[in-house]
């Protein structure tokens, strides 16, 4: 037995979500998420892990959980959390813990102190690196100026009982939940001493007051001496189009100034140079009807007194940027991209530009952390078969084999093997894909096949999944392929523009090759096969069902049905006009790969899988899925999921979904009778 073959011990394994490096170098802060004592929700806590390779010791024990670490110079560490405030409960106070708050830990360990408890909670944080002056981001409705308006205005409306929201202009949602009533501003702050002492608040001043919807979803970062800061900035236009800048603000006179902006493409996640000189942004062009964007990474002047045009780092190279993170010496930038079902680690020399690749391994790498010295990196590293763990990269040996840290969580022993897979497409492209085999598959026993399609679609298979875990269908026998198709992120722009606007077009004959040639090896067993898709992959369920019947069943787990109702109702239809066009006006795209013009052609068994709360892609796709298969007498289910979103994240729910999906294919592929789980 492993950890696979019982839902509930799977659900019980600690994920390591962040990493971040304390100034000295000395110790690594790492964000933990396990199974809360009553198993019905994940927590986060704080764990020291030792470069050196001593065990490593949690740091935080709260109820709620803790997270967005960020160590101040001295060392001592901020983070975020509903923790309740001790101060508060021994002066007879009511302690809140209703909304995230500001919490520091002194350096030599201790009792953890409030410092900032902003009425509308703190979302995210940055830190100066020398003068220890903090920034964070925090809810406040508009018009009010200061905490005590902020918090009498929440107290009128839930006094009156109004959770109504009035929009005026720029988006309504994100991804899982509502946008307002009240918006994120930035609030600078600096602690008067190395700790916080409890009931001695810290001051913030507010930089961005009635920012509207600019700082929405935003990354921000604080020069080292704690005078200005950068932080992407929504600029609205009037027919619902949008773009993303880099603003500069003054922190002593909340004067604000544009660094970097460009028509058709988004500025995000500003990084200020340790020397204080320059800012490093990913650059993403906005796709348009004829072709995909691409990313790059720019740089620009910090002190620039007008917005001048970013100079490319990556002129050449043919690979999307990620987790672009200073050295030290301020010379050279780290940053991860997908590459051939693989994130490696590369590193940028900001004066010439040239380009090296620091890890040669099949895994997947984030959260890098240049050590002060400037000769070692630390970095979440995970692979299809492995969930993330802290190593330690050489950067004198960059080709050597990383050195796994001691962490919380210890290495997973997965029911099975992984292969990689590659086969040629009719025009000549290569598609390749990742191949889990079960213990035991062999010509003589042939698995069953489940083809997993990814979601994006911009994106890859090429590392692990919580929510999508080949290894719990592994260790019930299936084989699972894991193919990345045209659209996919990590073979270059122009395997990007094979799938662009015709997503039922090279995306399906891509999957479909591929799976020819997976059920050709005698391993396979080609007369049981099943197709299982998320998001765009919940796309391709739909589209492959209406388009053969070679498949025994088929799961469709937020799919996009009718593209044309969808079009205005998720939360990004502009990325949708700009790539399939307005339907009431150009509705070619709309009519050639819209699965829902296809529903007569269903005779595949299929699960449908939705949350009520996704606004990417929503609800609606579902419901009208299922009865349009319903109203045809198709054989269909629908596990329907009321506080879940685009993802399905309780632990509870886990179990039932992934419950509900094995007595699914067990039914149409083992033959076995369907067993409705005992929880639905």
């Amino acid at each position: 037995m492993s950890s696979f073959s019982d839902l509930q011990d799977y659900v019980a394994i600690p994920a390591l979500t962040s990493l971040v490096l304390s100034p000295d170098g000395s110790w690594l802060a790492a964000c933990v998420q396990s199974l809360a004592p009553d198993r019905k929700k994940k927590v986060s806590s704080i764990w020291s892990i030792d470069p050196g390779l001593a065990p490593p010791a949690r740091l935080t024990w709260s109820a709620n959980g803790e997270s967005d670490p960020a160590f101040l110079p001295d060392g001592s560490l901020l983070f975020v959390s509903k923790r309740i405030d001790p101060a508060a409960a021994r002066q007879g106070g009511e302690p809140d813990a209703d909304q995230p708050a500001l919490w520091l830990l002194p350096a030599r360990g201790g009792e953890a102190s409030l410092v900032a408890a902003p009425p509308g909670g703190v979302s995210s944080l940055a830190v100066a690196r020398r003068s220890g002056s903090f920034l964070l981001a925090a809810p406040a409705f508009a018009g009010t100026a200061g905490p005590d308006a902020d918090a009498g205005r929440r107290k009128a409306r839930r006094d009156a009982g109004v959770t109504a929201i009035l929009h005026e202009g720029g988006p309504l949602r994100h991804w899982d939940h509502d946008l307002g009533p009240d918006c994120p501003r930035l609030l600078a702050g600096q602690p008067s001493g190395p700790a916080v002492q409890p009931g001695d608040p810290v001051a913030l001043a507010d930089l961005t007051p009635d920012p509207g919807r600019a700082l929405d979803e935003q990354a921000f970062d604080l020069a080292p001496d704690g005078s200005l800061a950068v932080s992407g900035w929504w600029v609205f236009g009037r027919s619902g189009e949008a773009r993303a800048e880099v603003a500069v603000i003054d922190v002593a006179t909340a004067q604000r100034r544009t660094l970097m902006a460009e028509p058709g493409a988004d500025f995000g996640q500003p990084a200020i140079s340790p020397d204080g000189r320059l800012v490093v942004a990913i650059r993403s062009g906005h796709h348009t009807y004829q072709r995909p964007g691409d990313a790059t990474l720019v740089v620009s002047a910090l002190d620039g007194a007008v917005p001048g045009i970013p100079r490319d780092l990556l002129a050449g190279f043919d690979r999307r940027p990620l987790n672009a993170t200073w050295a030290p010496d301020s010379g050279s930038v780290y940053f991860c991209a997908d590459d051939n079902g693989r994130r490696p680690v590369y590193r940028v020399h900001v004066e010439s530009g040239e380009v090296t690749r620091l890890t040669a391994d099949d895994a997947a790498y984030d959260c890098l952390c240049p050590a002060p010295d400037g000769q070692t990196l630390y970095a979440l590293r995970a692979t299809i078969s492995e969930p993330p763990a802290a190593v330690r990269i050489d950067l004198a040996a960059p080709a050597a084999e990383p050195v796994r840290l001691p962490g919380p969580a210890g290495p997973v022993e997965v029911p099975g093997r992984v292969e990689e897979v590659t086969v040629t497409a009719a025009d000549g492209a290569t598609i390749r894909a990742w191949l889990v085999l079960p213990d035991g598959a062999a010509p003589g026993a042939p698995a069953p096949l489940l083809l997993w399609v990814h979601g994006g679609p911009e994106m890859s298979w090429n590392a692990w999944s919580w929510r999508w875990n080949p290894w719990l269908m592994a260790a019930r026998g299936y084989a699972v392929l894991l193919p990345d198709p045209a659209l996919s992120t990590g073979y270059g722009q122009e395997f990007v523009a094979r799938g662009h606007g015709t997503w039922g077009g090279k995306p399906f004959t891509d999957v479909m090759t591929i799976t020819d040639a997976v059920t050709a090896r005698p391993e396979i067993d080609a007369s049981r096969t099943a197709m299982m898709g998320a998001s765009f992959g919940g796309y391709m369920a739909n589209w492959i069902a209406g388009h053969t019947d070679r498949f025994a069943a088929i799961v469709s787990h937020a799919g996009l049905w009718a593209l044309d109702q969808m079009f205005a109702t998720t939360d990004k239809p502009a990325y949708w006009r700009r790539t399939f066009g307005d339907p009431a006006v150009r509705p070619e795209r709309y009519l050639d790969n819209s699965p829902h013009l296809h529903a007569d052609s269903i005779v595949t068994p299929m699960l449908i899988v939705h949350g009520d709360k996704d606004y990417r892609v929503p609800i609606g796709e579902a419901l009208r899925l299922y009865w349009d298969l319903i109203s045809r007498g198709r054989q269909a289910k629908f596990l329907y999921f009321s506080d879940e979103h685009h993802w399905v994240l309780q632990p509870g729910d886990v179990r039932v979904w992934y419950e509900t999906v094995f007595a699914f294919l067990a039914e149409h592929l083992l033959g076995e009778k369907w067993q409705r789980p005992d929880l639905l």
